[in-house]
């Protein structure tokens, strides 16, 4: 048990460095949560213009997640891990990346992140899922939309991949709580105010 909370406290951690900021500092941009959705993430960075800054956020935000999760799985032996613990410690990186002891607790929506949990997970969980929000973006050109979209299908994809289980319930918590931090977005879908891919913040 002891090992078990070790794993989630430090992938909790590593799910707390927001590369949104790093990146913007060490860019020279304007910190991400100071304008447009005001949301440390890819899509908000790619707001500044800064196409590279985004891919970099991007890349950084996944690969936390996939990393929790690799770790979690190579030392797996030797902490006495199931798969479905392992499905949690990637939960509590992606709960890292939405609410970052280092940046006070202000973090971002986990969209990047929770897809690096699902690639760690199972490359094919990964992979449906990714193909799933590219589909829809590319189609409605809504990166909130896609997210919402895929985030759904990732609970369909896993049960459909290992049934229900452990990491079936993480996984449906990972999602929920990704849906939840769209809360505003879904909002201005509804509206018609929502920003589309690439446009850039006023």
């Amino acid at each position: 048990m002891l090992n078990f909370i070790a794993a989630l406290v430090v992938a909790y951690l590593i799910g707390s460095v927001s590369f949104a900021v790093v990146v913007s500092r060490f860019s020279g941009l304007a910190d991400p949560r100071t304008y447009g959705s005001k949301n440390p993430g890819a899509t908000n960075v790619l707001r500044s213009g800064n196409k590279k800054a985004a891919i970099l956020t991007l890349l950084g935000d996944a690969l936390k997640g996939t990393l929790a999760v690799a770790l979690a799985f190579h030392f797996q032996d030797q902490l006495g891990l199931t798969r479905s613990d392992i499905a949690w410690v990637g939960l509590a990186a992606f709960i890292g990346h939405l609410y970052p002891v280092f940046f006070k607790f202000e973090g971002g929506k986990g969209v990047a992140t929770a897809l690096g949990v699902l690639i760690g997970l199972n490359w094919a969980l990964g992979l449906a899922t990714a193909v799933t929000w590219v589909v829809i973006a590319y189609f409605f050109r809504y990166s909130s939309l896609a997210a919402l979209i895929a985030s759904l299908f990732a609970v369909f994809y896993n049960v459909l991949l290992f049934g229900i289980n452990g990491q079936a319930v993480a996984v449906a918590i990972m999602s929920a709580l990704l849906i939840y931090r769209h809360k505003q977005n879904i909002a201005n879908l509804i509206a018609g105010k929502e920003s589309k891919i690439g446009q850039k913040s006023k």
